[in-house]
């Protein structure tokens, strides 16, 4: 049976020179460091300049980047893409299905309403050791992936723009 995984194609559309936000939720300061770390990192080696946003909880962060993106369009200053970093750990409730879902979903939904090349660094987990691993820029670096993510569709979005 052939392998059914291919490997990504290539687009080197130029997006230096772009506008990122990064809302993060602050919930756990020391995991929250390491995914900003990936993000800004992704960001800087694409040339791109960013915004940092803090907020309470990871529940927060579509609100707040709906809010953010509707005063960088009145201020004539767009954002070009968008980052959404935080950490949710399983607890003994239904509050991290509800915070885990709920996030995901509002973050889906805003992507898609307004066209706005989005990556979800939200991780969820049921550990605090699982986090560190997700987080870490030497491990999975999942801030990282959210930034290279949000690059990836932004690349599409000015591609296809120019077709």
């Amino acid at each position: 049976m052939a392998d059914a995984r291919r490997a990504p194609l290539k687009d080197n559309t130029d997006v230096s020179g772009a506008q990122a936000l990064i809302v993060e939720a602050r919930f756990y300061d020391d995991i929250q460091d390491a995914l900003l770390e990936g993000a800004v990192a992704e960001l800087k080696a694409a040339g791109l300049t960013y915004e940092v946003i803090t907020v309470p909880g990871s529940l927060e962060i579509p609100a707040a980047i709906a809010i953010a993106l509707d005063a960088a369009e009145k201020r004539g200053k767009p954002y070009d893409a968008a980052i959404a970093l935080g950490c949710v750990i399983r607890g003994d409730t239904i509050h991290f299905e509800i915070v885990s879902m709920e996030s995901s979903r509002a973050l889906m939904e805003l992507a898609v309403a307004r066209q706005i090349p989005l990556g979800n660094g939200i991780i969820t987990v049921d550990t605090e050791a699982q986090a560190w691993a997700r987080a870490r820029v030497s491990e999975l670096n999942k801030g990282g992936d959210a930034a290279r993510a949000a690059l990836a569709m932004l690349r599409i979005k000015r591609r296809l723009a120019k077709a």
